[in-house]
């Protein structure tokens, strides 16, 4: 089973998001070095939100707690979804 992390981008969050951004990239590396981040990016043109994939709960819920763009509220709101995959 992996875990999908749902961002929704706050209404005044797109500059957020720019200016956070490094931060949020460099996190987004050094999980995906670790192993635990399978895949990541925006959704929406222009984005409403984002999506990642994650091997494992605690790893999805260690990365939103310390991502600048939720500390920064550059999202409203987060959510994890148990995803069973049928294949990747």
């Amino acid at each position: 089973m992996k875990f999908v992390l749902f961002y929704d981008l706050a209404p005044d969050g797109l500059p957020r998001i720019m200016e956070h951004f490094p931060g949020h990239q460099a996190r987004v590396n050094e999980f995906h070095a670790r192993g635990v981040l399978i895949g990541a990016g925006p959704l929406g043109s222009p984005p409403q939100g984002a999506m990642a994939i994650f091997t494992t709960r605690e790893a999805a819920e260690e990365f939103a707690a310390g991502d600048p763009f939720v500390i920064h509220h550059a999202v409203s709101n987060w959510r994890l979804t148990p995803w069973n995959a049928a294949f990747l």
